[in-house]
């Protein structure tokens, strides 16, 4: 595994940290893998490499993601030629859609799984012993759990592009995440009286903590969220339409538009929202569902809707 130092701007330390603890009861040669990543710069990818528990001994070219955000991380690094068949959720990018494979990700049939051949299968999720009947059939597994934050992402990114073979691409995606990230918040002049916001998940009022992944996204423009503390000890709290239309956010973020089909016009209909600032001023963003629940690539998308919400609601507030 080699590849350019200059990439290391964003995950790459913790990856190497992550992988060379790892290696620390392996052979000599598993270490030396990772140590080339910095050491020699312009070289290609080489195998074997290790990454956790995980040793691929050659570069995988019959890859099946069960997880729509590590789909959309495969193709975004440069590995998408080496998927050959994707989970049921996996809508983006349209190549992936176009292999019409549709395996379930909550429900996996092993068989279905294994009649790919695949050199290397990546799931987000285990619901039992997954990993242990397919490495049983000799199919090596990634596990790519959701992260808990930005740096999280940039280093499964990272494993992703060590493991495919796309290092130096997958560095090179984190470095301008990175910067793209840091770019959209240093561009909104942030209020001293931080603006409120309600998250919505689906259209039953469930919604998320300051503690959760999308919630440190939002922390980053110094919002306020009105679910922190209604349920201690619940990150995804179900709200009730009396405390959202009490606390009167200035902003409304739906992220159940696919879903449940809600727009800024529904919020509105709803008994007592539409006298709420955000409804008035034009605070409620409609989201992407998929752009919003997934920790890949697209999360700069959604930092720019919220950075152009923020910029507008302070507009709004002069």
């Amino acid at each position: 595994m080699k590849q350019s130092t200059k990439a290391g701007v964003a995950g790459l330390f913790l990856f190497l940290a992550t992988a060379l603890a790892a290696c620390g009861s392996s052979d000599e040669s598993s270490d030396t893998t990772i140590v080339d990543a910095v050491e020699e710069s312009t070289e290609e990818s080489t195998f074997p490499v290790t990454v956790g528990d995980l040793t691929l001994e050659a570069k995988p070219e019959r890859i099946v993601s069960l997880s729509p955000t590590a789909t959309e991380m495969l193709y975004a690094i440069g590995a998408g030629s080496q998927v050959v068949a994707v989970d049921e959720f996996s809508n983006h990018p349209a190549e992936a859609v176009a292999l019409g494979t549709a395996l379930s990700g909550f429900e996996p049939n092993i068989e279905a799984i294994s009649g790919y051949e695949p050199d290397l299968v990546i799931i987000s999720y285990d619901p039992g012993s997954l990993v242990e009947q397919l490495n049983s059939l000799g199919i090596p597994v990634f596990a790519a759990y959701a992260t808990m934050d930005l740096a999280g992402t940039y280093e499964q990114i990272e494993q992703l592009g060590a493991l495919t073979g796309n290092l130096a691409a997958a560095v090179q995606l984190t470095g301008q995440m990175q910067a793209d990230i840091e770019a959209a918040v240093a561009g909104v002049t942030v209020p001293e009286t931080p603006l409120t916001y309600y998250y919505e998940l689906d259209n039953t009022y469930y919604s998320v903590t300051s503690n959760t992944f999308v919630g440190q996204i939002f922390a980053l423009f110094g919002l306020a969220n009105i679910a922190d503390g209604v349920k201690e000890g619940n990150d995804y709290p179900q709200l009730s339409a009396e405390v959202i239309v009490s606390a009167n956010p200035d902003l409304i973020f739906l992220a159940d538009t696919k879903c449940c089909g809600q727009t800024a016009e529904t919020v509105a209909q709803r008994d007592g929202w539409a006298e709420m600032n955000a409804v008035l001023n034009g605070g409620v963003v409609e989201l992407d569902d998929d752009v919003a629940s997934r920790w890949g690539p697209r999360i700069v998308e959604l930092v720019q809707v919220i950075a152009d919400a923020v910029s507008s609601a302070v507009v709004s507030s002069m």
